[in-house]
């Protein structure tokens, strides 16, 4: 591991909080997202930890080994715009805040963490003026050229002052995932702040910590999310960088997230959705520790359940392959102890990373082709896109037709 490529953080992200205590540690891992062309003649990828800390003064839980982010975004592989879920998503999205906040045209839209432009996309067919902010060189110019003006840069508040510049304020920012995604927090928040009209709103989606727990959804921890979200952080964290935490949402995007909204503060009364949530948090134990130790040891158990399930159809001289190659699945496959011994390959839809190689473990990715290839169709696919499964088995109903069966692991073991 190169100490150039990570750094260890020793303040809370949110709060700058000393108290950081340690949680749980899932197995070391390379960056989630780093598929490769070819697989180095060593065997060897470089790894990182994944150690999980809470801080003792917010609440607010977070890994402390931050990989460097031009090695994690600049040549991203996860496109939006592959997935018809999220694209519907994202259409739903857009048109919740274009009601809540209103918009109107001609109204200016930012989004920070943009990707390839879509959820902008419907924020401009609605007629809204539109500006993307994204590290990821190739996607931000082929979003561009497809109508949707991409910056190819790290939002922090430096760039803030160039945008309020060039674009003007603002009426609403976005960051979907991206909120969780970054190191910088505390500066990233006042650069969105500062861009923001009197009346206008930052409105941002991230993976719900309550979801992550409750759902044994252990594999959305990856080096690319330093940050856990839950609500109660949160509302401290928005107070102290002058904004409001009007409106929170549960949505089920990434198997449970929250769409936060805030505002100036004291433009707009708080929703009682804040304090409905903060309650469930504090009856769920989300605070207290002992919730960490219970949550390893179910994370652990699913693990041997899956493995002992491949290991006997192996045994059985069955073929099992994967479905999916989301980051998540890097995580997955780490704590499970899975590897190219146990996935013949890994089918995935994102022409991206067809013809890759899954990261550390080397698992070959191929189209859905395979499947009507009865040499090479698999006995059993494990959907490690487990998100998208119902879409992916009702899509394939011709493997199933078959024979072929469907596993999946999360939340809880289920053959299909």
């Amino acid at each position: 591991m190169s100490d150039q490529a990570v750094q260890v953080k020793d303040t809370c992200r949110l709060c700058q909080s000393k108290r950081l205590q340690f949680l749980f540690a899932l197995a070391p891992t390379p960056p989630a997202n780093e598929f490769l062309a070819v697989v180095p003649t060593d065997g060897q990828q470089d790894h990182f930890p994944l150690d999980v800390f809470q801080c003792r003064d917010c609440g607010h839980v977070q890994l402390i080994h931050c990989v460097d982010p031009e090695r994690l975004f600049r040549n991203y592989v996860y496109v939006s715009g592959t997935s018809q879920v999220f694209v519907r998503h994202f259409e739903e999205y857009a048109a919740e805040v274009i009601r809540y906040v209103p918009l109107a045209a001609g109204d200016k839209v930012l989004d920070c963490g943009s990707n390839d432009g879509t959820l902008l996309s419907f924020f401009k067919r609605a007629g809204m003026d539109v500006l993307g902010i994204d590290p990821a060189r190739k996607i931000a110019e082929e979003a561009t050229a497809k109508g949707i003006p991409t910056w190819p840069e790290f939002f922090d508040s430096t760039l803030a002052k160039r945008i309020r510049s060039e674009f003007g304020a603002v009426k609403v920012v976005t960051a979907n995932n991206m909120f969780a995604h970054a190191d910088g927090l505390p500066d990233i928040l006042d650069g969105m702040a500062s861009l923001l009209d009197p009346k206008g709103i930052f409105v941002f989606e991230v993976s719900y910590l309550l979801d992550v727990i409750e759902r044994n959804l252990f594999d959305t921890i990856y080096h690319e999310h330093l940050s856990y979200h839950s609500v109660k952080p949160l509302v401290s964290f928005m107070q102290r960088h002058g904004l409001d935490l009007v409106r929170v949402q549960r949505v089920d995007s990434h198997g449970g997230s929250i769409r936060c909204y805030a505002a100036p503060a004291g433009s707009r009364p708080i929703d009682p959705s804040v304090a409905e949530i903060i309650a469930l948090e504090e009856k769920a134990g989300l605070y207290e520790t002992a919730t960490y130790t219970a949550y390893l040891d179910r994370i652990n158990q699913l693990g041997a359940e899956l493995r002992n399930l491949i290991a006997r159809l192996r045994s059985d001289g069955k073929k099992v392959a994967g479905f999916g190659a989301p980051a998540k699945a890097t995580t997955l496959m780490y704590q499970f102890g899975l590897t190219a011994k146990d996935l013949d390959y890994i089918i995935d839809d994102s022409p991206l990373k067809q013809g890759l190689h899954s990261p550390g473990r080397f698992v070959p990715v191929v189209d859905s082709s395979v499947l009507n290839d009865p040499a090479r169709r698999p006995d059993y696919l494990v959907i490690l896109a487990w998100n998208f499964a119902q879409p992916i088995i009702k899509k394939h109903q011709p493997y199933q037709q078959a024979g072929g069966k469907f596993i999946v692991s999360i939340p809880q073991l289920q053959i299909v």
